[in-house]
């Protein structure tokens, strides 16, 4: 397999500054690893000194989130341009917690991919069902639905730069964990997708990640299928135990 594995933690809204940099400053020494791209997606507030923290490590910087202008009367929001000047490198975008909490809707999400690709970003695309949907058997109907939509007008080759991680809502933060089968099941279905809008090499660039509860006990089972390029780490990434979920 030619892609490069990719390893993000998502820190959501945990660590204040001084936190951040302690934490960054312990997990140094258990991320070193060639092989895998590794990013931390870290709070806003984070971003600068976590930023200085990582100079000359294997680690880049990722946002949790940002604004769709380049600057003006939004009170409290962060551009894509100052983002990259704080030297952040990767944006999550379309979190179930975005979008549930903060209703943000496809066509919005469509408009964050493609101005976080014309910044220089790469966009962490997150898509993923409930268990409701699961359990109506409409897993790939509703993902196929939010890629679609979320990647509506955007090129070939900028997609094939972008990272999607599938996240299913019942397994985030629940302890919960979709089984490497399942996993692998919808990572295809997603790859196969990106085929079908695209074309084969597209589908055989794009990254793609399992998140849901990824820790050190399953991260191996999980990046030993053929279609799952990595994971975005929610808890995990806040201990050393990130840097086993790294190296396995």
């Amino acid at each position: 397999m030619s892609r490069k594995r990719i390893i993000a933690g998502n820190w959501k809204m945990n660590m204040t500054p001084s936190e951040a940099v302690k934490l960054v400053e312990e997990l140094k020494p258990l991320v070193v690893n060639d092989d895998v791209d590794v990013v931390y997606c870290v709070p806003a507030i984070d971003i600068v000194p976590v930023v200085e923290a990582v100079k000359g490590t294997n680690v880049q910087v990722g946002a949790e989130n940002f604004y769709i202008e380049d600057k003006g009367a939004y009170t409290g929001e962060i551009s894509a341009p100052m983002l990259v000047d704080a030297g952040v490198k990767y944006v999550i975008i379309g979190h179930s917690e975005r979008r549930d909490y903060f209703k943000e809707d496809d066509t919005f999400l469509n408009k964050k991919v493609k101005k976080a690709i014309e910044a220089g970003l790469t966009p962490i695309l997150c898509c993923g069902e409930s268990l409701e949907q699961r359990e109506l058997g409409v897993t790939m109907d509703w993902i196929r639905l939010q890629i679609k939509s979320d990647l509506a007008g955007v090129a070939s080759d900028d997609v094939k730069k972008l990272v999607i991680a599938y996240e299913p809502i019942w397994a985030i933060g629940t302890g919960k964990t979709a089984t490497s089968d399942q996993a692998q099941e919808v990572c295809k279905g997603i790859r196969d997708l990106i085929a079908e809008i695209y074309d084969a090499p597209t589908a055989e660039a794009v990254r793609i990640q399992y998140g849901g509860s990824m820790n050190a006990g399953n991260a191996a089972e999980l990046l030993a299928k053929p279609d799952i390029d990595g994971g975005l780490i929610g808890g995990a990434s806040l201990k050393a135990e990130f840097g086993q979920v790294v190296n396995a």
